[in-house]
């Protein structure tokens, strides 16, 4: 049964996004501003992906406004600082199900507001969407492994088996992968913790992690250790399950400098990471607030690499003034 879906952010995330959808057919509709939804409307969602050496191009509708309008799903995808500017809006959707996908550092204020404010939404899930690249005139640039994935849940607890199964329903056909997540909230408070330092050293280096040091990126990495092993003192369960693992010294831990050696030698780096930070300096900034009242209980004895790499970093201030956002 063809689906009725609506991805509300046209940046290369939730283009990719619309993308998959749009094979797995279903009826996608992205909103998006006006110069967007015109080039989308007239040139079609054209995507290089990377990595796969290849160009997709998909007919989609594109539209400005949604009013009068229902979707049986709605994914939400866009960078934190705008997101709360964009729940007005949100609260007028009228959707079976709507999916916040994305850094979210206060899910639950959210929910709370879409729960007594929303009454058009039926069901609320959080998500993030593990790709990257760029949004350019006329067409983007995906970054990606594999088809990609979505880990995806409730705030807390299991989600009901007759949802997970109809939200799988929806990338049906294609190799996109669902991973279902016991614990959004924790995910969520857990994901600052390796996109952080990633971001710290890439401001750093001035937007180009080729420019990094070997031990710039120990710390990096390091940095990350330190932060999971404070999550774990809090009590905090961290998710995805293991991914702490990754900055331990066993095997899992020699993959990820592995791939952070990639990221740091390669246009991937770029794509992922970089691109990102160049585009997201208010997002970053506000994560960063938040993380920094986080670990103000964390010793810096223990935060040592955490600290390194803050300290080489331009401020804030700087940062806006040389990425104009």
């Amino acid at each position: 049964m063809k689906r009725k879906v609506l991805v509300f952010g046209a940046g290369v995330i939730g283009a990719y996004l619309a993308h998959v959808l749009i094979e797995a057919g279903n009826d996608v509709t992205i909103l998006a501003r006006a110069e967007r939804a015109k080039s989308l409307n007239e040139n079609g969602l054209v995507i290089y992906h990377h990595l796969q050496k290849k160009i997709t191009k998909n007919k989609v509708k594109a539209v400005t406004d949604v009013d009068g309008l229902s979707f049986d799903a709605t994914f939400v995808v866009m960078p934190y600082h705008k997101l709360k500017s964009a729940l007005p809006l949100i609260r007028t959707f009228n959707t079976k199900l709507l999916v916040l996908v994305g850094n979210d550092l206060s899910p639950a204020e959210i929910r709370k507001d879409m729960k007594e404010n929303a009454p058009g939404i039926k069901k609320i899930l959080f998500g993030f969407q593990v790709s990257g690249g760029k949004k350019e005139e006329k067409s983007y640039v995906c970054e990606r492994l594999g088809a990609s994935w979505m880990d995806i849940g409730q705030l807390h607890g299991e989600t009901a088996d007759r949802l997970k199964k109809w939200v799988e329903n929806l990338f049906k056909g294609t190799k996109y992968k669902i991973n279902w997540q016991g614990d959004m909230e924790n995910y969520l408070i857990c994901h600052p913790a390796e996109i952080l330092p990633i971001g710290y050293l890439s401001y750093i280096c001035g937007g180009d992690l080729r420019k990094s040091t070997r031990n710039q990126r120990k710390d990096m990495f390091d940095a990350s250790r330190e932060a999971f092993e404070f999550l774990r003192t809090k009590g905090i369960t961290v998710y995805p399950k293991g991914e702490d693992k990754f900055y331990g010294s066993g095997v899992r831990g020699k993959v990820m400098k592995f791939l952070y050696f990639i990221m740091a030698k390669s246009a991937i780096g770029d794509l992922i990471a970089c691109e990102h930070c160049r585009n997201a300096v208010s997002e970053m900034e506000q994560i960063d607030l938040f993380y920094t009242e986080f670990l103000k209980d964390c010793p810096p004895a223990k935060l040592k690499a955490w600290n390194r790499l803050k300290a080489q970093m331009p401020s804030w201030d700087e940062l806006h003034r040389i990425y104009g956002n």
